[in-house]
């Protein structure tokens, strides 16, 4: 007989056109081993908190718990159709949401909160929905299945099948996203004649470029769904806004380094700095990387997922850096005013070292 608590699954959820078929396949197998063996079985649901801000909006927690109530119906409900009325009962459930206090956004971050649940709850056997992603919309299923493989889980894809997709002839792309970047294709070359672009063979040439650049490009230009497009008006509106701002904060830069130049005594002190960053996503990493490095006095040097290492000239400087206000900027023009709760660096690296002595 198999020690209690050897056979019991994990099943980390998340919104997908799979997930439903998957809970089924979590539960038969749980069932499976509970009947073989002559143990109780426990499956573990657990959900990654999307949510990325110190406080949490209420709806995205709404949304997390009725997700969790729902795969539990739907586990109960399979669970009621293998097993005999009066037979013993082979498998309990149990939900919880993880995550909420991290900030994690790649494979790794992801695999790292739910091996902690797994840890805690001495579960080894992890059973993935094929379509879960974790990040949100870019595709890093197989990265987060290694990654949870890497620490020593016994890691199973569901084999449950994905609705068809419908594609364009000869693409791998749906009519969506060839709008999408057709659009911006098209647009862009408009921008690139003045915009009075008029004689209808350059338009006719226009449309045929902008046509094989999307049909050549699109699956590269989108790694996931089709942007919202409220979403990137709003962003394209704050990144607008937060443009003058930067070039202020370059400019104040260029006052203070100048100075320090022109100083008798030329009182420099160069350090590397290290912090994590609370960004997330490759845009928005990129973006800050690169805010960090126009701005006299820092650059950025290397960047591991959101762990920034900066090269700092002076001590103002890093003061500025640990200060955040280009990472406060940067949140705010990708995920909007709620983020700006955030601690800043220098208060995240004062917590870590409280929390470490």
């Amino acid at each position: 007989m198999a020690a209690e608590g050897e056979q019991d699954v994990l099943v980390p959820v998340g919104e997908s056109e799979t997930l439903r078929r998957s809970v089924t396949y979590a539960v038969e197998r749980a069932h499976e081993s509970a009947t073989e063996t002559g143990t109780l079985v426990t499956v573990h649901f657990v959900l990654p908190a999307r949510w990325r801000t110190v406080q949490a909006d209420p709806a995205d927690v709404e949304a997390a718990t009725s997700l969790l109530d729902r795969v539990l119906a739907w586990a109960r409900e399979d669970i009621d159709e293998l097993t005999a009325e009066d037979a013993p009962q082979t498998v309990v459930f149990e939900s919880a949401t993880v995550g909420t206090n991290e900030y994690v956004f790649s494979p790794g971050d992801f695999a790292d909160v739910i091996a902690g649940y797994a840890a805690t709850n001495g579960v080894r056997r992890i059973v993935v929905d094929p379509s879960f992603r974790p990040g949100g919309s870019a595709p890093i299923l197989r990265s987060f299945e290694t990654e949870l493989a890497d620490r020593g889980f016994d890691v199973l894809e569901a084999p449950v099948t994905r609705r068809t997709r419908r594609s364009l002839p000869f693409t791998d792309i749906g009519l969506p996203e060839f709008f999408v970047v057709f659009s911006a294709s098209f647009l862009f070359y408009l921008a690139l004649g003045g915009w009075h672009v008029t004689d209808p063979y350059e338009l006719l040439t226009g449309v045929a470029t902008a046509g094989v650049v999307t049909v050549t490009l699109a699956s590269v230009a989108l790694k996931g769904d089709v942007p919202n497009l409220r979403v990137v008006g709003y962003t394209v509106g704050r990144l607008a806004a937060y443009t003058p701002i930067l070039l202020w904060e370059i400019a104040k830069a260029n006052v203070s380094l100048a100075y320090v130049v022109l100083h008798p005594r030329l009182p420099i002190d160069p350090r590397m700095v290290e912090f994590d960053a609370a960004v997330w996503g490759d845009l928005p990493v990129t973006t800050l990387a690169n805010s960090i490095t126009l701005t006299p006095g820092t650059v950025t040097v290397d960047v591991s997922r959101r762990h920034f290492l900066v090269h700092a000239l002076i001590p103002d400087a890093e003061t500025d850096l640990l200060g955040g206000k280009l990472e406060r900027l940067v949140r705010f023009v990708f995920y909007g005013r709620e983020s700006a709760r955030i601690a800043s660096p220098r208060e995240r690296l004062d917590d870590q070292q409280e929390g470490d002595s």
